[in-house]
């Protein structure tokens, strides 16, 4: 079931949100399911995704970090010599795309017992943290000026 919702209250009274708002709508289609993965938090900003790919060498996955998207690519190449009486490791090609956020780099990627790992570290830049604002407290009141007009009237 897939429930719709109208998103325009908010994008009135925010700015910025866009990109947000255009994943909320999207994030119900083309839902794929393969490969199976898990996204786990490791501390503050670091994150694991481990996606299985179990039968699959590490020339025939490629990762790439495209803007604010993290594309993961695997490709079995055919052996035309084997006949399978059985066929259950799924070795279709797959394409698993995760989106992240501002700031969110690839640390590195490593595969290990079928498992293909990929940390993530969100790393804000010095400039884009918040940071306190002084309130001055005597203020001047700006002399008034008249633009028109005589000054004797």
């Amino acid at each position: 079931m897939r429930a719709n919702f109208d998103f325009s209250p908010f994008q009135r009274s925010s700015i910025g949100f866009d990109r947000i708002f255009d994943l909320l709508e999207n994030s119900n289609r083309n839902v794929d399911t393969w490969p199976p993965y898990n996204i786990v938090k490791l501390g503050e900003g670091a994150y694991r995704i481990m996606i299985v790919v179990a039968g699959f060498a590490e020339d025939e996955l490629t990762i790439t970090h495209e803007a604010n998207t993290l594309v993961v690519n695997g490709a079995k190449s055919e052996n035309e010599e084997i006949h399978y009486l059985h066929r259950g490791v799924a070795l279709r090609p797959f394409v698993r795309r995760f989106e992240l956020a501002d700031h969110v780099l690839v640390e590195g990627a490593k595969l290990e017992n079928g498992l293909l790992v990929i940390d993530l570290k969100k790393q804000v830049p010095e400039e884009m943290k918040p940071r306190r604002i002084a309130i001055e407290t005597d203020m001047k009141t700006p002399a008034s000026k008249q633009i028109e007009g005589d000054k004797a009237a």
